[in-house]
């Protein structure tokens, strides 16, 4: 069983230093390669699907949570405001959909723009107490995952399913497993938006994408957002552990509050329906839980080091270096790992968690060839380093969780 506090430090991906402050962990280099991997792979996923990005400020008045709900629903979650004088006070956000909101509202918009997919990876914070907070899975400072998209009551459904198609396809490319997927629902309490026309038409465009995608569901109450229900896609940890990872949302409140329109084909102004979506989550936690998932053993595309090149003696050196420059620019990490880290057998159990070993000894150096160790304990039979590059490049441009084709062959 693997604890990502414990790996991820041993791996130097990240740490957390008192002076920084608890829950806000900083990212070291190869954490931070990982990291950029990750956003890049979600930012291109997103692009293909139609989505547009936008950045939006960490910042906001008082009143603009006020006007969303956050405010009388989420305030204990809130770091206080910040009092600039003349009555003004801003506020670290807890969540991006106010901000995208009001983009949206920028400007006049035509039912034949719809839907309008709108995407951010941005930064929000939450006031965690200190005895919840763990790792990279609770912290104060994070990195979200967030779109909206804005569409026509008839879209909805539509959309939906195609960011619940989204998660999927990414969970694929990660090796990551649903542990089960929830429809979440208000409970008893007063945390929920008092509108119970617009939580029943939710429900059942929510139900209805579910029964049509054919997974299996559990209902469960007091899950819902303050402002409408929502499909979780639970994940479990390495303890067994169960947690929400991905959402999907659909929202009719913050419409409203925002009054926000466009305008239809009969040139009245209508209402959108605001469909929250996260492929996964928080930066921080889905890190997390790709340490405990892999152990350390990241799929090759999104290693921090995805070859470790190990020249047998000095005069391979160049050679090696030679490879490391032209992996680089094909877009693949490659780090040279000479004879001053110690023998052979040492280098390679150093590299273990590293997708692919390049062995260079004087026979490959001479011919141009490569001697590949996969991790998964396979070597093949040299071949042209051309060769070799080509098949790694080509996996790992295609999100592939496999370590080498079948026609590669083995031994």
């Amino acid at each position: 069983m693997h604890d990502h506090r414990k790996l991820g430090r041993e791996l130097e991906l990240f740490d957390t230093d008192p002076l920084i402050g608890a829950g806000l962990p900083y990212w070291l280099p190869d954490g931070a390669e990982l990291r950029h991997t990750l956003e890049e792979y979600i930012r291109g996923a997103e692009r293909r699907a139609g989505y547009r990005h936008v950045y939006s400020p960490v910042l906001g008045k008082r009143e603009l949570y006020e006007r969303s709900g956050h405010w009388a629903h989420y305030s204990d979650d809130m770091f206080p405001p910040m009092d600039l004088g003349e009555g003004q006070q801003l506020v670290l956000r807890p969540s991006l959909c106010p901000h995208h909101a009001l983009i949206y509202r920028s400007r006049a918009h035509s039912y034949r723009e719809l839907p309008l997919r709108m995407a951010e990876l941005g930064g929000m914070y939450r006031a965690e107490l200190s005895g919840v907070l763990g790792g990279l899975t609770r912290v104060r400072s994070i990195q979200l995952n967030d779109a909206h998209i804005f569409c026509t009551v008839e879209q909805v459904a539509a959309e939906a399913r195609g960011a619940l198609d989204m998660i999927l396809r990414a969970y694929g490319a990660l090796g990551v497993r649903a542990a089960r997927f929830r429809l979440s629902l208000p409970g008893p309490g007063g945390k929920y938006v008092a509108a119970p026309e617009l939580w029943r038409r939710s429900t059942a465009l929510l139900t209805e994408v579910l029964e049509a995608s054919g997974l299996p569901y559990e209902a469960a109450e007091g899950e819902a957002a303050f402002y409408g229900p929502k499909i979780d896609v639970q994940v479990e940890d390495a303890a067994g552990r169960e947690f929400t990872l991905s959402t999907v949302q659909v929202d009719f409140h913050q419409p409203e509050r925002f009054d926000l329109h466009y305008i239809g084909e009969d040139g009245a102004k209508h209402r959108p329906v605001m469909v929250h979506r996260s492929i996964i989550g928080s930066v921080e936690r889905a890190v997390a839980h790709l340490i405990e998932q892999h152990g350390g053993a990241f799929p090759a595309w999104l290693a921090p080091k995805q070859l470790a090149v190990l020249p047998v003696s000095d005069a391979e050196l160049p050679h090696a270096e030679a490879l490391a420059a032209r992996c680089a620019e094909l877009g693949l990490r490659a780090e040279v790992s000479d004879r001053g880290r110690g023998s052979l057998g040492a280098r390679i159990r150093a590299a273990r968690l590293v997708p692919y070993q390049v062995v260079i000894g004087a026979a490959e150096a001479a011919d141009g060839l490569v001697a590949l160790r996969l991790r998964d304990g396979r070597r093949l039979a040299p071949m042209p380093a051309g060769d070799a590059l080509s098949r790694i490049t080509a996996l790992t441009a295609a999100h592939s969780t496999a370590l080498w084709d079948e026609e590669a062959g083995g031994r």
